[in-house]
């Protein structure tokens, strides 16, 4: 393990990055600030380290990381809440309107901003498990919150565990958000990879906003069927009104498994390096992205990334959930701890 400097907040507090590797050749680096994951660098199909996740080399940048959200921790809540409130035993709480009228990724004073504490750092074990205190009222949700997000390299694997533990109910789904290019963060688009979800459903949105209707159509006979693995790119321009909201695909997929099973949820193939990448997980659905609105984003080693260069794999409750009764809760009860878990295993083709 290697703790590297990464620079200095306004407020004095020490930026670092923690880089770990394994004998399966797995290396990552994780930073204090936010819990960023910002490298990954998995063995491809000739044995060659590739860095698979896109990212930022300053920590400024991550600084101001509310608009990609590369390599981010979420939270409280990951993706969207419509009209930017709720109610909870009988109060109504209000959030930030950060997209348009709705509120994403919990506001723009997310957990991908905020200085973790390092609670726990097991050099031999390849992990580390980051601690923030999210006080009451923090981003307008109730409770204070402690939140612990752990990450391990293990075998072929990476996982990501999510802990939540508040004083009062509240709101917890967490989500992780790297954008994946198997290839190489700098080899362009993932319009050639393969996925595969395991979900014979998916919430259809309401129109450009991206809030679900609280329906959950099949996937069958769309372009939202993933299967079996599909390419990417082959229908993600279809004259389809879903993909034309979100100019491709942002959607979430209701997995063919319930709330707290840890099972297969999606399979990607790069289409050039070989790695394999299959993502495990106990949430309920998993959100699939296809960077449609990064544009000339400045990356890792002066990279510029375009639209389409990486795709979000977020395991998390749907959308809206909290407003959404027929959807799986996203409730944290008072002073029950809840874990989370999603599963990265990688594998090539030799």
């Amino acid at each position: 393990m290697k703790k590297i400097e990464f620079g200095t907040t306004t407020e004095g507090e020490a930026l670092y990055l923690f880089q770990f590797e394994n004998q399966q050749g797995l290396k990552m680096s994780v930073s204090n600030l936010g819990a960023v994951l910002t490298h990954l660098w998995v063995p491809d199909q000739n044995n060659q380290l590739i860095d698979v996740v896109l990212g930022y080399d300053h920590y400024e940048q991550y600084q101001t990381n509310t608009h990609t959200f590369f390599g981010a921790v979420i939270g409280r809540n990951a993706n969207r809440i419509a009209n930017a409130s709720f109610e909870l035993a009988g109060s109504k709480y209000f959030l930030a309107k950060n997209e348009g009228e709705n509120n994403l990724h919990s506001g723009p004073d997310g957990f991908q901003l905020r200085v973790w504490k390092v609670k726990e750092l097991n050099e031999d074990q390849n992990r580390i498990t980051f601690e923030l205190r999210s006080p009451e009222g923090d981003q307008g949700f109730p409770g204070e919150l402690i939140c612990r997000v752990t990450y391990q390299l293990k075998g072929q694997q990476l996982l990501v565990s999510m802990t939540g533990k508040s004083d009062r109910q509240t709101v917890f789904n967490p989500t992780h958000h790297s954008y994946f290019n198997l290839n190489g963060h700098d080899k362009g688009h993932i319009m050639n990879h393969f996925l595969q979800v395991n979900a014979k459903q998916y919430t259809p949105v309401a129109d450009e906003a991206s809030i679900p209707t609280g329906e959950k159509a099949k996937v069958e006979g769309t372009p939202f069927d993933f299967r079996q693995l599909k390419r990417i790119g082959e229908e993600i321009d279809a004259n389809d009104l879903q993909l034309q909201f979100v100019k491709g695909y942002d959607h979430n997929f209701v997995l063919d498994k319930a709330l707290g099973e840890l099972e297969l949820a999606a399979v990607l193939i790069g289409d050039l390096s070989g790695i394999k990448l299959e993502v495990a997980t106990t949430l309920p659905g998993i959100q699939v992205y296809t960077g449609n609105f990064v544009n000339n984003e400045r990356g890792k080693q002066h990279f510029f990334y375009q639209r389409r260069a990486g795709i979000c794999l977020e395991t998390q409750f749907f959308p809206n959930a909290i407003n959404e009764p027929q959807f799986d809760s996203p409730i944290l009860p008072a002073g029950e701890a809840k874990e989370y878990t999603t599963i990265f295993t990688f594998a090539a083709n030799k």
